[in-house]
């Protein structure tokens, strides 16, 4: 296997992959990282040679979302009773200034100055510190911590070659926690055959060859980078561009352009920014014509955004992804030539060696017939082997059949075509009961797309005391278009395009900065529905209010 130049736009860290591999498992032999089954907790993003030697040693790494505070993060090592910790000096999250992670190792560790480690954690045996904030921290007196580049200081001269370490393919070797949501987050344990066959089969539906660069902004705390972006890549020799440490739209397009990438990555938000800072021309339109594929992925992707990216980036051949963090992640998937329309309005089909069906959601044992929707069940290599230190809640979405077959239930309402494509038509859970019929927020949004104004926009639903529930939109619109289009306006365009009960009955106007997401770039519709009662209720007291004062005033005149 050819292995891919490892390319980390704006840093130094560039190299070959089998030298700076081997460098990397000697230097952490050298510091007696563990072996299988000892965990690893990565709370920052760390050289892909470290990553790849913890893989080769079979240490199990799980990589935390930066955002996380101490108590989340005491709360994953207690939970995993993890062994060891790396950890950056400073957290970089878009759009906000760095923040220093020693606060946080203060409370893990009380006395940093101590030669000795005595954490709160008491699994926790050694905490290795990557200096990420060009020299604006000094570490030189926490004695207790391993400085990153000592493991590569220390490394055997004579590379000896890695003693078996008896790994087997099953083993759990990374556990991703779920991104949250709508609920607290679970350690999923994903092993090498999942993972590293995930990227494999990746790689083949985009026709990775070495001869491309893909660019990757989506977070390698999340599947999506550590898979689709690290395993993809590697497997097919190609090259990958980490832009910056954070998602940066503009860093991103200019990578794009420097670097000659022929693919790009990101979630529907990431995309978004990036066609907006296009159109207000504050990256050039220029450099763009190596683009030809990459992956859209992490949550629903509007077939309007897909038709835009096609004409905008070049990517004629970009590809969608579908699957989640318990399955590896993917298990389905365009190709890069498939129909037009296939391409927009699917997710693709299955990956090879993977199973589907669609059953209803209160009986699992019903499968349901081709082009009706209910909800995906998958079954395959790529399916988890559990949630972390949690049967019950393994139990609830690993259901076995009658002949034994674990199947993976995703939570997403979907069809399948006779052809074998399938569609997702949204999260079951966000799924919109009007007055008994039911309103799939991906087809509003879709529609608000198309307007000519609108730039982002999150369909959701509301309590209403006639209907049960009301649909409401939160819209953002493109910088020429602010204050200009009219709630009525966007009312009519829908009512124009879609059926009655489909047109929003509220409208809320909001900033792109504004919209709630995790730190993947998943929009968090929990917290709009949040927002979106407050400010129905607001207006309904000052409704009130006014009607009130109305009132008062109509009885002194008649008095």
């Amino acid at each position: 296997m050819e292995l891919s130049q490892l390319i980390r736009s704006g840093s130094e860290s560039e190299g070959v992959w089998s030298e700076l591999c081997s460098r990397a498992v000697g230097g952490l032999l050298i510091r007696n990282l563990p072996s299988f089954p000892g965990l690893v907790i990565e709370l920052t993003d760390i050289p892909l040679p470290a990553t790849y030697a913890l893989f080769k040693l079979g240490a199990v790494l799980v990589p935390l979302n930066p955002s996380f505070n101490f108590n989340q993060v005491t709360s994953a090592l207690s939970h995993l009773e993890a062994s060891h910790l790396i950890i950056s000096t400073e957290v970089n999250l878009p759009r906000k200034d760095p923040r220093s992670n020693i606060p946080l190792l203060q409370e893990l560790v009380p006395d940093l100055q101590s030669v000795k480690l005595q954490s709160t954690v008491s699994s926790l045996k050694q905490i290795i510190l990557v200096q990420n904030d060009a020299g604006r921290i000094d570490t030189s007196a926490l004695k207790c911590i391993t400085p990153y580049t000592s493991i590569y200081s220390e490394l055997l001269q004579d590379m000896k070659a890695l003693p078996d370490q008896g790994l087997s393919p099953t083993d759990v070797v990374n556990i991703q926690f779920t991104s949250g949501t709508t609920s607290m987050p679970k350690a999923a344990c994903l092993s090498h055959r999942s993972i590293l066959n995930n990227g494999v089969q990746i790689g083949d539906r985009m026709l990775l060859t070495p001869k491309d660069i893909v660019c990757c902004p989506p977070p390698l705390f999340h599947c999506f980078g550590c898979i689709l972006g690290y395993m993809a890549t590697a497997t097919h020799g190609s090259a990958i561009v980490f832009p910056t440490e954070s998602f940066n739209a503009v860093a991103t397009l200019k990578a794009v352009q420097e670097e000659k990438c022929t693919a790009l990555y990101g979630v529907p938000t990431m995309f978004i920014e990036e066609l907006d800072l296009l159109a207000d021309g504050v990256v050039p339109y220029e450099g763009f014509q190596y683009l030809r594929t990459g992956i859209a992925a992490g949550s629903s992707v509007p077939s309007e955004l897909m038709k835009k990216l096609h004409k905008t980036l070049n990517l004629t051949e970009l590809t969608i992804c579908y699957g989640m963090t318990e399955t590896s992640p993917v298990s389905t998937m365009t190709a890069t030539d498939d129909p037009i329309e296939k391409r927009l309005n699917t997710v693709g089909k299955l990956l090879p060696h993977v199973e589907a069906k669609v059953v209803n959601p209160l009986d699992y044992d019903q499968i349901l017939p081709l082009g009706e929707r209910g909800e995906l069940a998958v079954s395959g290599y790529h399916v988890m082997k559990e949630y972390w230190g949690a049967p019950e809640k393994t139990a609830a979405v690993m259901v076995p059949d009658s002949e034994g077959k674990i199947w993976m239930h995703t939570g997403d309402e979907a069809s399948m075509s006779a052809d074998g494509y399938i569609t997702i038509t949204g999260r079951i859970k966000d799924l919109i009961i009007r007055g008994g019929e039911n309103i799939h927020p991906l087809e509003v949004e879709n529609c608000l797309l198309a307007h000519p104004s609108v730039s982002n926009v999150s369909v959701l639903g509301v309590p209403d005391e006639r209907y049960g529930e009301a649909v409401a939109a939160f819209v953002v619109t493109h910088a020429e278009g602010e204050g200009k289009v009219t709630s009525a306006e966007i009312k009519s365009w829908v009512r124009g395009k879609l059926s009655h009960h489909l047109v929003p009955k509220y409208i809320f106007y909001i900033d792109a900065s504004d919209f709630p997401k995790t730190a993947s770039g998943k929009i968090q519709k929990f917290k709009l529905r949040e927002r979106a009662i407050e400010l129905i209720n607001e207006d309904q007291h000052q409704e009130m209010a006014a009607v009130s004062a109305s009132g008062t005033a109509a009885q002194t005149e008649r008095t």
